[in-house]
């Protein structure tokens, strides 16, 4: 074997160890995000239970928002710890920090224990989980693409499809347990085992993490004292671009969580059923999302992601028109499946895409902050915006209006990435 097939080799097998700790703080990150949006009906009456039905919803959906309001503050802490330290260590530190935040959940008093007391000790595990899931995201990528001989958008896809078999997994979580227990156990204990087996994965993840060999790009670029300064002085441009092209993406998997929320309280579908969506969209995710990262390496990411985003727009009002006129399992599940489909194409070729637009030496900290963000203004408050739209309007119609709005402020990003800044 040549020298030269021989590093090839090394590389491809270093980038697939990337694959695998990457894909495990993703897959932990989205796994406890997805249980909380599943059973947040139970929750609300665990933490809430002498509120309306409604706004003790509203009261869990607004502590899941507030987890996403600190995301952006962890993006910029980390995601320059990650520029200036490496991104082993950030790594290392953001898997650390999330299986605290999803330990502190697992065990939280209710009610009717602690009173109030157990409302603020979920918020404390929400904070910590958004401030850790801040800098998972830009520094896992930067990971990856740094790590990645070539293919980069397939192997940057891996991340997204972890989330996959996390929303399957939750959604099966959710479908088993509200079958197999009574209500009274659900509330009890049954939505807390989830939490506890996300835990397991945890030490394998610190495990692998603590044996990755930092990125020969890292290593080898200039490193900048002040990454976030030069971030937002040289490089605001790319970073608002960032933001918006995040839209599709993060609305798109924000609706399949919210959709057993809306289907058991708007349409009248047993919440039970209403998890077979979700388990539809993340075989999906996890099967399509490194097939479309091969596409994307194949015509380009912002190729890919623009069809996406104009299926998005062009399908949102239909799709949810035929659930509200005809609300049944059948049609859930294919709406939530087509969801699938369009976050898979347009989100899995968002990681090399947004790689592409930040130099190595603020590489995570553009990632990070872009991506938390946009995440957060699109996407992580969407529960609550949505819960409260439908109670103050009482048009069904809500989700799929927000859907385009979100679709169109993704277009002009996309618009910008391509025409200023050359990606294809």
């Amino acid at each position: 074997m040549s020298a030269g097939t021989q590093v090839t080799a090394q590389q491809v097998a270093m980038a697939r160890r990337a694959v695998i700790s990457s894909s495990i703080g993703a897959a932990l990150e989205w796994f406890d995000i997805i249980v909380y949006a599943t059973f947040a009906t139970t929750i609300a009456k665990v933490f809430y239970p002498d509120s309306d039905p409604t706004f003790a919803l509203i009261l869990t959906f607004a502590t899941f928002a507030i987890s996403y309001v600190i995301r952006p503050l962890g993006g910029m802490v980390l995601g320059s710890y990650a520029d200036r330290r490496g991104r082993k260590k950030a790594l290392t530190l953001t898997l650390a920090m999330m299986m605290v935040g999803t330990l502190i959940m697992a065990v939280a008093p209710p009610y009717e224990s602690v009173g109030v007391a157990g409302a603020l000790i979920i918020l404390l595990s929400r904070l910590i989980q958004g401030f850790s899931a801040g800098g998972e995201f830009g520094t896992a990528t930067a990971f990856l693409i740094e790590t990645a001989p070539h293919k980069k958008a397939y192997y940057s896809s891996w991340q997204v499809a972890s989330q996959g078999a996390s929303m399957m997994l939750a959604s099966a979580f959710g479908y088993f347990l509200t079958t197999g227990l009574s209500a009274e156990a659900l509330e009890s204990w049954g939505w807390r085992v989830p939490f506890f087996v996300g835990l397991l994965i945890g030490p394998v993840g610190l495990y692998i993490r603590a044996r990755l060999e930092e990125t020969e790009e890292f290593t080898s670029s200039i490193k900048e004292k002040f990454p976030l300064g030069t971030l937002f002085k040289q490089h605001y441009g790319r970073l608002l671009a960032g933001v918006g092209v995040i839209g599709v993406a993060t609305i798109s998997v924000y609706l399949i969580l919210f959709m057993p929320t809306f289907a058991v309280n708007n349409l009248g579908i047993p919440g039970d059923a209403a998890f077979l969506g979700g388990i539809a969209a993340g075989v999906i995710t996890l099967c399509g999302v490194p097939l479309v990262g091969h596409l994307a390496d194949r015509i380009g990411p912002a190729h890919v992601m623009t069809y996406a985003a104009i299926a998005a727009f062009v399908l949102a009002y239909p799709m949810f028109k035929l659930m509200t006129s005809k609300p049944s399992v059948p049609v859930m599940v294919l709406v939530i499946a087509l969801l699938g489909v369009i976050m898979s194409f347009y989100f899995g070729p968002l990681p090399a895409l947004l790689s592409n637009l930040f130099p190595a030496a603020i590489r995570g900290s553009g990632l990070s902050v872009a991506y938390n963000v946009g995440v957060t203004l699109l996407g992580g408050i969407a529960p609550l915006v949505l819960t409260w739209l439908l109670k103050i309007t009482g048009s069904l119609d809500a989700p799929s209006l927000y859907y385009m709005a979100i679709a169109v402020i993704s277009l002009v990003g996309l618009f910008v990435v391509r025409r200023r800044y050359g990606q294809r």
